[in-house]
């Protein structure tokens, strides 16, 4: 496989490091990362300032190319002018933290994959589900099993513009239940905003947000990875409500 990878932490995260220490073995991978942490930066592009590619030395001296934009820059930069011809897949992770629910709105790692869906490339978001996101134990599992999980997606297909939304629980996968087809959870998240005052006294807030721990309903991506289950979702790009266009024509606009 020719893979483009890439992720919303930054080229250094041990969650990329793991994805590419597993695929450089028997793939041919190329990272294009962004140099800095983007997370929640959703499906934001850079247009008002111009874009810088680095070469930087990653995992046992390789070479990645760091950009200096977001997780769909860099999906652009890499399908437009790093590689010659287009990756077979693309995979943007490990992300530490799950993405499900409506999180998927918000996350870079999430809006990678979909950027490469856009350009008719089968692809993946990979997230795990971890506890503690600066001590995980468990990224060189869930790089394995995405590994198996690319192999199956080149052999059976997607349809054009859909890409996978892939979340671990944060175990080993021995550990793990099973896989489940989930759909998007639409459970609201736990917001709250934290009021405080810098040092002149000025008001200025800090959001604080996470998901609601949903274990109950079965094939949804909140309660599965809650119920140790690795949570897969299909996503297509086209998210025209179909079924509100006939009663919209009855308006009267």
């Amino acid at each position: 496989m020719k893979i483009l990878l890439t992720n919303d932490d930054g080229i250094y995260a041990k969650g990329l490091i793991a994805l590419y220490k597993r695929f450089k073995e028997n793939h041919i991978v190329t990272v294009v990362a962004p140099e800095s942490e983007q997370s929640a930066v959703g499906h934001g592009i850079t247009l008002h300032k111009p874009l810088r590619i680095s070469k930087v030395a990653i995992y046992n001296k390789n070479i990645g190319y760091a950009v200096n934009g977001t997780p769909a820059d860099c999906v652009k930069l890499g399908i437009m002018e790093v590689l010659d011809t287009r990756p077979d897949i693309v995979i943007s992770g490990i992300n530490p933290g799950a993405n499900v629910g409506v999180n998927i709105n918000y996350s870079g790692t999430v809006a990678a994959a979909r950027e490469a869906a856009l350009y008719e490339i089968p692809s993946v978001a990979v997230s795990i589900n971890c506890l503690n996101i600066t001590n995980n134990k468990y990224f060189d599992d869930a790089a394995s099993f995405t590994e198996k999980l690319c192999k199956k997606i080149l052999k059976n297909k997607l349809p054009v513009k859909t890409f996978l939304n892939v979340n671990f629980p944060d175990k080993p996968l021995s550990k793990i239940a099973g896989v489940r087809i989930s759909r998007q959870g639409l459970f609201p998240l736990e917001n709250a905003f934290e009021h405080r005052s810098d040092p002149k006294n000025i008001s200025y807030y800090w959001q604080i947000c996470q998901l609601s721990k949903i274990n109950n309903i079965s094939n949804v991506d909140q309660s599965d990875i809650y119920n140790n289950y690795i949570s897969i979702t299909p996503i297509k790009c086209d998210i025209t409500d179909y079924s509100l266009i006939e009663d919209l024509k009855q308006w009267d606009l």
